[in-house]
């Protein structure tokens, strides 16, 4: 393709970057200290062992992994939380009650805490639900199939927009209305199982969909506990999808 070079060379540039931290902040971190317990991503990739062969990744396994985290795992993030930011902005009722509960939780400890953020994951799966980070999510038909009284030939490429599902009229009370209690424990069971789609489903869905979900809501929490938040007043904001 006409881009394929700058691709290219873009890669080179990460993967070289990703080279010479693995070189220089870990392999050699990890030789002289081999019992260290160093808890970071990549020190638990270099120390992660096959559990059916006790073999230890590869470099180039352990650069595929770190490479996917930055390439799949931090614009999507930074999207849902900068949503998050500006929707508990619009919402003082919403944000004190995440504050209230960032204050309390980050005070016990690290172990569980994005399980014990309840409210605050609740106004994350909200963000997601009304800005979702992918614009598209696309499937070939591998038989013919009919669909919605369309008819499918095998091949075609099926294209679902998340931001579309997630708003529509027919399968979400008042969809334009921001309401993390949607997803509360009595309520989120309420949801059609392909009504929400942010991660994608089946056996193609996200890959990092726990990592994400879980380092957003303890980032939304940790911000919430430091600053309050308060929308421009001549601030126009509107969606743009861009990767």
């Amino acid at each position: 393709r006409l881009g394929q070079a700058r691709l290219r060379k873009t890669m080179e540039y990460f993967e070289g970057t990703i080279d010479r931290i693995i070189e220089a902040k870990h392999r050699r971190f990890l030789a002289s200290k081999p019992d260290s317990e160093s808890s970071d991503l990549l020190s638990l990739l270099l120390r992660a062992l096959d559990p059916s062969t006790g073999r230890s990744m590869s470099t180039d396994e352990v650069k595929s992994n770190i490479l996917t985290f930055l390439s799949a795992g931090h614009e999507t993030t930074a999207n849902a939380l900068a949503w998050s930011l500006f929707l508990l902005s619009r919402s003082p009722c919403w944000a004190a009650l995440v504050q209230e509960e960032a204050a309390r939780e980050l005070q016990g400890p690290v172990e569980g805490l994005a399980d014990r953020l309840v409210v605050t994951r609740m106004v994350v799966d909200e963000s997601l639900r009304l800005y979702p980070p992918i614009a598209a999510l696309s499937r070939m038909a591998d038989q013919p199939d009919e669909l919605a009284g369309v008819k499918v030939k095998s091949g075609s490429l099926i294209v679902i927009a998340p931001y579309v599902l997630h708003r529509h009229q027919n399968l979400w009370h008042q969809p334009e209305l921001f309401d993390p209690s949607r997803f509360s424990e009595t309520e989120k069971g309420k949801i059609d199982r392909f009504a929400y789609l942010p991660f994608g489903m089946g056996p193609r869905t996200c890959i990092g969909a726990s990592f994400a979900l879980q380092e957003a809501t303890i980032v939304l929490a940790v911000l919430m506990n430091r600053f309050d938040l308060e929308l421009r007043p001549d601030a126009h904001v509107w969606p743009v999808q861009r990767v």
